[in-house]
């Protein structure tokens, strides 16, 4: 495999300003509920729910093969686990953009100043873009989690371990010289920006990405109040504990509601106007080409593939009993959030569906 191309920090223009709808664009509700309905139903969980906004209007269907909850399914919180990185992604845009950090600081002078001896050149970009050098997972973490494989991995390995773990890694290769995907990364990233900032991850995202997004239901860990959504494992069947992130909370902790995700989506694909408006179109940007050819392109935030002559942006997550889908489409207006409570399992229908289903609008 060819090297990734990394254009990071510069600026690359975007798509285009504003999402816009043509009139060619637009289906019924009728047509769009049955897609949702079918999109439900293909997924085969507990609960399922796919949530459409085309052009700022609503459409969401919500099913399962699970009795329905005493509350509707779209008002739980779901986890949605390495989407997670597409919102620690918006918050390193906003603090680049207002000057907290520009992105070449290594993240260890932030999380160890004064310490240079054997230390990473990792930079916080390298870390967003998965071009760190770093494993997926730190050394040594599937030892400390074996006794909670099945349970609670991720939670036997607080942030300082992940902090420690960090600092101590020699890398055998450069940093940008190989893309290879890094929970371990992007967890560091979050605690270098912490350390930046001066400021406990879960303040710095509420301060400066949940708030000034409105988006009210969307939590760091579980509330407490019976509005998070239960996940199961690979049968359907049994219901797994609430997904504890550890040290690796910038990777993959969050919890939303589909409102509230389509939210977030919606600010993406229309950024005039809103707080956040330069970081919300940074995301957008490419800044790494990889693969043969260097034909596979990532923003700083999505994954980004060509579609019908345009393009269209996605994340995925998936924890121990949950998986999320979000997705965007500015050439037509259209995002997608799909969530449900089953674990990933083989040939797993889920992805493939919630992709199909945005590339077809």
């Amino acid at each position: 495999m060819t090297g990734p191309a990394l254009l990071w920090p510069g600026a690359a223009p975007d798509d285009g300003d504003e999402a816009t709808v043509t009139p060619a664009t637009r289906a019924d509700d009728a047509d769009l509920a049955a897609r949702l309905t079918a999109a439900v139903d293909a997924v085969d969980a507990p609960d399922a729910v796919f949530a459409l906004s085309l052009g700022g209007r609503r459409l969401v269907r919500s099913g399962g093969t699970a009795p329905p909850p005493s509350v509707p399914r779209e008002e739980l919180r779901y986890e949605i686990g390495s989407a997670t990185k597409a919102f620690t992604a918006t918050l390193l845009t906003e603090l680049i953009a207002h000057g907290a950090v520009s992105g070449t600081e290594t993240a260890a002078s932030l999380l160890a100043p004064g310490r240079h001896e054997h230390t990473s050149p990792a930079t916080l970009a390298h870390l967003i873009t998965h071009t760190a050098g770093l494993p997926a997972l730190p050394p040594g973490f599937r030892l400390r989690a074996l006794p909670a494989w099945s349970t609670n991995p991720y939670g036997r390995y607080p942030a300082e371990r992940v902090v420690d773990a960090f600092l101590r890694h020699r890398s055998r290769r450069r940093p940008g010289t190989r893309w290879h995907y890094s929970n371990f990364g992007v967890a560091v990233l979050g605690h270098a920006l912490a350390a930046a900032t001066h400021t406990p991850w879960e303040d710095l995202v509420r301060a400066r990405l949940l708030r000034p997004l409105g988006l009210g239901d969307t939590a760091l860990a579980p509330a407490g109040d019976g509005l998070d959504a239960t996940g199961h494992g690979k049968d359907g069947r049994t219901p797994v504990q609430g997904f504890d992130a550890g040290g690796f909370q910038a990777a993959g902790a969050l919890r939303s509601t589909p409102h509230d995700l389509l939210t977030f989506l919606e600010a993406h694909l229309r950024p005039g106007g809103s707080p956040l408006a330069d970081a919300l179109r940074a995301t957008r940007r490419p800044v790494l080409r990889r693969g043969l050819g260097h034909r596979h392109v990532h923003t700083v935030a999505w994954f980004r593939h060509p579609i019908d002559g345009a393009v269209m942006y996605f994340h995925s997550g998936a924890t121990l009993g949950q998986q999320a889908f979000l997705g965007f489409r500015p050439d037509t207006g259209t995002a997608l959030v799909a969530v449900c409570t089953r674990r990933f399992r083989a040939k797993d229908p889920f992805v493939a569906t919630a992709y199909g289903l945005l590339a077809e609008l």
